[in-house]
């Protein structure tokens, strides 16, 4: 392989880069965009949950309960209500998640030291936002209920009732549990996978369509040199893409980074050879636009989106889906950039995951050269 020939094509795409300036700046501005609109959009907290109240008791018991839901930033009151038919038509027009109900014995029942009951009425179409809204007022009640019978016990035995065991919670790596800690490093796999693939799949298509590819034919040009050139002009592209996506993440969103500098560029480096690699392969094969265009963002994005952990927990998906994560690069990626920004690990805990990037990115560049080899030889 002649680094001279090499280096020639990838000055060649470089200049076709730097005159194509729509694409370009397309390359450019749509990782921030992506960046942006999904760290934005793309959230998974449950909190200020729209919730109705109706105290039919309204007593200084019933608010005690009330000022419970109240002082949680996991629920928000958006109005008293004097019937029940006012919870039941808000919840069928989603106005709000959650409707409380305090029947009107409830202090009565409370001071009489009796059992007693509120209703929790949850608008469950969304069931996850449902069980997770759920899981937060029960917390609350269970709070309330365990204040109330020490309160009673005191008064009654003068004895204090302490609780036979204490859990102190102790949350790693993202204390305040936001979901744009974890959901921003992953977009940059999603971003960088498609980016990378979507570049370099038009590449091949486009010199066969073009009529320019009867050109290399007649150069001594090796198909190595051809995948290594091209990929090395985009390259500096997905390299601008990564500033972008990490500055973003650490300046707008506020991402903490508690590991090493060198292991994130490792890891983004390996991830996006075999990025572009994987467009170049689809380039060589389709040699048309359209469907290189077409298959790799239906080989990129859905894969990294769906299968990489990156929103979806994998330890939740079915068996047969979690055995065929593990041929997805974007899962062992995410895996990089979530220890690197949030655990601060380094290349001993995350050396399988390098090896498994490294060993894609043989395999579809060797797959790659291959298809070039039956095209151009």
């Amino acid at each position: 392989m002649s680094l001279r020939r090499t280096i020639a094509v990838a000055r060649k795409e470089l200049v076709h880069i730097r005159r194509d300036s729509r694409s370009l700046a397309m390359a450019l501005a749509i990782p921030l965009l992506l960046l942006l609109l999904f760290g934005y959009a793309l959230t998974l907290d449950v909190d200020r949950i729209a919730t109705f109240v109706f105290d039919q008791d309204r007593s200084p018991q019933s608010r005690d309960l009330i000022s419970r839901l109240e002082g949680s930033r996991f629920f928000q009151i958006e109005g008293y209500v004097d019937e029940f038919s006012a919870i039941q038509d808000a919840v069928d027009k989603s106005q709000i998640i959650l409707g409380l109900v305090v029947p009107n014995d409830f202090s009565r029942k409370l001071l009489a030291g009796r059992e007693t009951s509120v209703q929790v009425i949850v608008e469950g179409s969304d069931s996850n936002t449902a069980n997770i809204a759920l899981g937060y007022v029960e917390n609350v009640l269970a709070s309330y209920s365990l204040r109330v019978r020490a309160e009673e016990q005191l008064r009654l035995s003068g004895r204090e009732i302490k609780p036979p065991a204490e859990a102190r919670l102790r949350v790693l790596y993202n204390s305040e549990l936001e979901s744009k800690n974890y959901i921003v490093p992953g977009l940059i796999a999603v971003i960088l996978m498609i980016i990378g693939a979507l570049l370099t799949s038009l590449t091949i298509a486009r010199e066969w369509e073009m009529g320019t590819m009867e050109q290399v034919l007649s150069t001594p040009l090796r198909p190595a040199e051809l995948a290594i050139g091209k990929m090395l002009a985009y390259s500096a592209i997905g390299v601008a893409d990564v500033v972008i996506c990490v500055v973003i993440g650490l300046t707008v969103f506020d991402v903490p980074f508690r590991g090493n500098v060198l292991i994130l560029a490792g890891g983004c480096g390996v991830f996006l050879i075999g990025s572009l690699f994987w467009g170049i392969m689809l380039s060589a094969t389709l040699r048309s636009q359209l469907l290189a265009y077409q298959a790799s963002l239906v080989s990129s994005f859905l894969p990294a989106y769906l299968l990489s952990g990156f929103v979806f927990a994998i330890e939740a998906m079915p068996e047969p889906v979690q055995i065929a994560t593990y041929i997805v690069p974007a899962r062992y990626f995410i895996s990089i950039l979530k220890g690197v920004f949030l655990k601060g690990v380094g290349i001993e805990i995350l050396a399988w995951e390098f090896v498994f990037l490294i060993v894609y990115s043989v395999v579809v560049f060797l797959v790659a050269t291959r298809q070039l080899r039956q095209k151009v030889a």
